[in-house]
């Protein structure tokens, strides 16, 4: 099945923060809980952060005070983005009328599955 895709418009409001229509639901779940939603996810944080880290380059001073500052920034910003993870991903399904259980739905099959093997390889008999 093909799934509708977001025209370009539509697509940067998406990465503002804005929901799409319900036509893209099947779009948007994929995005924020598929394959590469961690990635997505890390690029939309850290796109921001660059002009900041860029500007600490402009500060005089010798190289390692500069590259010092920007550990200082970038370590605990991308610590508390890998922390705060799932609950960007559930506000996300929030905010497009999705169900967050579709989180750990995957988690939840993968564990489904594991249980129904362990089942009939160990206690088929």
């Amino acid at each position: 099945m093909i799934t509708p895709r977001p025209s370009i418009r539509q697509l940067v409001a998406y990465l503002a923060g804005r929901p799409l229509p319900a036509q893209f639901s099947a779009w948007v779940i994929h995005d924020i809980t598929g394959p590469g939603s961690t990635r997505h996810y890390a690029t939309r944080c850290i796109v921001p952060l660059v002009p900041l880290l860029a500007a600490c380059l402009l500060v005089p001073g010798p190289l390692f005070v500069r590259a010092g500052m920007m550990l200082i920034l970038l370590l605990p910003f991308v610590y508390f983005m890998i922390a705060l993870k799932p609950i960007y991903q559930r506000h996300r399904l929030v905010t497009h009328g999705l169900d967050p259980a579709l989180l750990t739905a995957n988690k939840q099959r993968t564990i489904d599955d594991d249980a129904a093997r362990y089942s009939a390889r160990y206690r088929g008999f």
